[in-house]
This record gives structure tokens, sequence and C-alpha cells, in this order.
């Protein structure tokens, strides 16, 4: 019953994601992320009142786990691209790494304190720090776009700059694909968008399959429970670490690239998570979690930047919305459809398999999708212009 509550979650944030990304065209962060906070913190409060399970649904189902829809990783990418254009990969990674730096301070003091004082004056603590921490600068602070408070990407002067002018940028490959003001009606018929809808779903799939199950399968084939735990905790401390890194490397050798090491990060992951079943070894196991941290935890520092480099226009919010629902999918069904694998089978080695091929069709999918022919990254303008003017002068020749 307990459990079930995380379903309702992941339900609730597939159907907050589209609503999202219309809120944020319309309001932008300035509102929507405080409004997140608040139905999250509404949410764990209420929750210390609970006294039938549908109580704990409704509380940490939908309020939390849908509220969390608008603060998070999906709604940062909502507006977060429009801010940075040449290091657009690093600025997202440095932002996105501030999840496993918050896991690393909060989680062990949440716990401590949990022992302390119980889960319920928890619950009311981490609301109000909630609450202190994201209102205020949200509501102060933030803005949708630089132009909102007369600036330009990357901290370039203004004076000059346009949208529109910028589309038309050196880095653009294919000028009426990134001239057009893309709509969701226009985006979902579009091959690319759904090449992009289903590279979500297989890698958070992958993802999240092996983030809820790792712990389990390692202390079956004989690391100890603590061993086990602190692994997970490496793997979001290594993340972070990765988003950084592949982040910058993906503003000099483009999206694709990155979002391949990625996958096959995962891929390389689940292979020596199956190999360890038989070779249970310290070494696999940390070489495991660089694999799932450092190469896998990439693609969040690009998937943002892909969105907005092949869809950029009025409704780019319901149009990454949309795209998130395909991610939530694969996040919900990832963990479960490993643990009904585990009841059938006996053992991970099926639905770890499964996860392998999901991690390859991944970048196979993002291949298909091919943001570089749309627009290039910053690394790769000077070879896009030496290619055009080859192209030019063997036409005058």
């Amino acid at each position: 019953q307990t459990a079930g509550a995380f379903s309702v979650g992941f339900a609730a944030a597939i159907c907050s994601a589209p609503l999202t990304g219309m809120l944020m065209d319309r309001f932008g962060p300035r509102l929507v992320i405080p409004f997140g906070a608040m139905l999250v913190s509404t949410g764990m409060i209420l929750a210390t009142y609970v006294s039938q399970p549908w109580h704990l649904h409704l509380t940490l189902g939908v309020l939390v786990g849908g509220g969390t829809i608008f603060m998070s990783y999906v709604g940062h990418s909502l507006f977060l691209p429009y801010w940075f254009v040449r290091k657009r990969g690093l600025a997202i990674g440095i932002a996105f790494s501030g999840v496993g730096a918050g896991s690393i301070i909060l989680f062990p003091w949440l716990q401590s304190y949990i022992l302390r004082v119980g889960w319920r004056q928890s619950c009311w603590a981490l609301a109000i720090l909630l609450l202190i921490i994201v209102l205020p600068p949200n509501l102060l602070l933030q803005r949708r776009r630089p132009e909102d408070l007369g600036l330009a990407p990357d901290g370039d002067t203004a004076s000059g700059w346009s949208p529109v002018a910028h589309m038309r940028a050196d880095n653009v490959v294919d000028p009426v694909w990134a001239a057009t003001d893309w709509t969701l009606a226009l985006a979902i018929r579009t091959s690319r968008f759904w090449w992009l809808f289903l590279s979500y779903f297989v890698s958070l799939y992958a993802w999240y399959a092996v983030q809820v199950h790792q712990t389990k399968y390692l202390g079956d084939i004989g690391f100890a429970p603590g061993m086990a735990a602190y692994a997970l905790g490496l793997v979001g401390l290594t993340g972070s670490v990765g988003q950084i890194i592949l982040g910058h490397l993906s503003d000099r050798i483009g999206r694709e690239w990155v979002w391949t090491i990625s996958a096959l990060g995962f891929a390389l992951c689940y292979a020596l998570l199956l190999v360890m079943q038989w070779h249970p070894t310290p070494l696999l196991l940390y070489l495991m979690v660089a694999a799932q941290g450092v190469l896998g935890y990439g693609m969040a520092s690009v998937q943002s930047a892909i969105q907005l480099e092949l869809f950029q226009g009025k409704q780019f919010g319901r149009i990454s919305g949309v795209l998130s629902m395909g991610a939530s999918f694969g996040a919900a069904s990832g963990p479960w459809v490993t643990g009904a694998l585990y009841d059938r089978m006996g053992n991970y080695q099926l639905a770890f398999g499964i996860g392998i091929v999901m991690s390859l069709l991944s970048l196979v999918c993002i291949w298909c999708a091919a943001p570089r022919k749309v627009r290039v990254v910053a690394g790769q303008v000077a070879r896009l212009q030496t290619q055009r003017r080859s192209a030019g002068q063997e036409q005058v020749a």
C-alpha cells in the first residue's frame, strides 16, 4: 500500500508534464516553480495526517509526485536552455548536477532527523525548508528568457540581438526548419518528434529500471546491504561530475555523440551487473558505478538542449511537456517490468538484458532525430563554415 504511492506519483507526473509546458509558456518559471514547491510542501504536510491508504496516495502520490515535475528536471528544461547557446550543455550540466549535490547533503541529514524526531516532523521540516529556499529567489529573480530583462543569451549585449536573427546564425544547418515557429500541432507531424519521444521512453526505462533494482540485486549476489546502498549513493555523486563533463563535451563534439556515450554507459552498467553474478568483486562494482554515473547520467545535460535546438518556438513548453510524457512512461514502466520479470523468472538476467537493448535503442533513436542536421553546436561552427566555403568554391569552379 505504501509503495502504491510511488506508482500514483509516476502517474501524476505523466499527467502533469503537458500541463507544466502550457503553464510555463503562459506564466514562466517565476510563478510555475513556486507553484510546484507549494504543491509538494502541501502534500508533505498533509501526509502527516494520513489515516487511510488513499490519503497517502493523494498526498505523497498526487501532490508530491505531480508537483515535483513543475520544479525538477522537466520544469527547468523548459526555460534554462534559452539563457545559453555556446555553452548550453555545460550550463545545463552544472545546473542539474545540483540534484546529486542536494542528495548528498539532504539525504543523510533527513535520515538522521527521521531517526531522532520521526517521519511526520521530518515532513514538516522538509516542506518548510523547500518553501524557504525555492519561493523567494524564483519569485524575485527568475525569468523565462534573457530578453525579459533586456539581456541576451551567454551574457552578450542585447543591442542588435533578436531571436529571429539568432536562428539564422552560423550554426544553422537547416534554415527552413530553424526558422519555423514550432507549435505542438506542427511538431507531432514530424518524424523527429517521435524519434525523440521514443528515445526518451527507452532511455528513462533503462535509467530507472537499474536505479530501483540494483540495490536488491547487489544484495542477492553477495554484497553487504551497506555496500549496496553506498553504491547507489555513489552513482548520484559521480553523476553530478558526469553531467558537467559530458555537458561541456557536448558543446564541442555534438549532442548525439554525448547521448551515445551515455547510452553505452547504461548498457555497460547492465553488462557489468550481469557479470558480477559470477564475479561479485569491488572492482566490478566501482566500474558499474562509473558507467552508470559518470557516463549514463550525462543524458540529463543534453536532453533539454536537444529539444530546444529542434523545436524552438512559441509553444516550446507544450512540445517539451509532451516529450516528457515519453520519459515519464519509461521511468514508470522500467522498474515495474523489471520487477515483474524478476518475480516470474526468479532472477534479473532477462530484465537486465532488456535494459541493454533499451539503452542501445535509445542511441539509435537520437541519431535518427538528428539535431546536428538542424543546428550544430558551438564547437562545430568553424567546421561548418569551412564546409560551406569549400562548397561555394566548388560551385564557382
